[in-house]
């Protein structure tokens, strides 16, 4: 599935993923390949995603998630830091 991460200044990232992790601000959920689609406000927390055995983490303030048609939309207030 292809995943893009954005904040107002910059794109972050965008490329081919096997899951996405996001910071729900009903709770963390996790986004496989053919989820269902969904638009889902994000909490302060941890944005991770995973390449193979490869797994990268931000922590992000906020933001919004959309997942339709194999693709992820992450929109970030802003990167707090790389963890």
């Amino acid at each position: 599935m292809h995943l893009e991460i954005i904040t107002p200044d910059k794109a972050v990232f965008s490329g081919e993923v096997d899951t996405v992790f996001v910071p729900g601000t009903k709770g963390a959920f996790q986004v496989l390949k053919n989820h269902a689609p969904i638009i889902s406000t994000l909490g302060k927390g941890e944005v991770r995603y995973r390449i193979a055995s490869k797994e990268v983490a931000f922590l992000v303030e906020g933001g919004v998630v959309e997942v339709a048609q194999n693709k992820v939309r992450v929109l970030v207030e802003r990167i707090l830091e790389e963890a």
